[in-house]
């Protein structure tokens, strides 16, 4: 039962459009985290003083891997969102609350659009599912 109200989606096909946003977004930022360690890993991770960057770099870097496959697919989509969402929390909280409050709202708007872009679209779709041209929808047709 509760599968099934996990995976029910009536969102239209153009859902796919904002899936491929997030999705792929966040499968390039997981996979960039192991080719480029120093500049969005563990180097990274240094700058913004998170606590056990090199286990929690890779972490982040697993779970953008995989929620943007599961996200791109439309598979257990409301699932896959929640990481992304706390992810992009935490990324808003550690790097763009320091940039408001030493450099002003421009700045920080600046800085963050791709954040809050994909925060919206990972809450827009926890919210209607992954629309009718996902796996979830052909699964619950099964």
């Amino acid at each position: 039962m509760f599968l099934r109200k996990l995976m029910t989606t009536t969102a239209p096909t153009s859902i796919l459009l904002i899936r491929l946003t997030v999705g792929l977004v966040f499968l390039s930022e997981g996979i960039q985290k192991f080719l480029f360690p120093d500049a969005v890993g563990v180097g990274r991770f240094i700058k913004i003083g998170l606590p056990a960057l090199e286990f929690l770099a890779y972490f982040v870097g697993v779970f953008e891997i995989t929620c943007g496959v599961l996200i791109v697919l439309g598979l257990l989509t409301r699932l896959a969102v929640i990481p992304t969402i706390t992810i992009m929390l935490v990324a808003i909280a550690s790097t763009k609350v320091p940039i408001l409050m030493s450099e002003g709202f421009w700045k920080m708007a600046h800085e963050a659009r791709t954040d809050w872009a994909m925060l919206l679209g990972s809450m827009f779709l926890l919210i209607v599912g992954g629309g009718r041209r996902s796996f979830d929808a052909w699964l619950m047709r099964k």
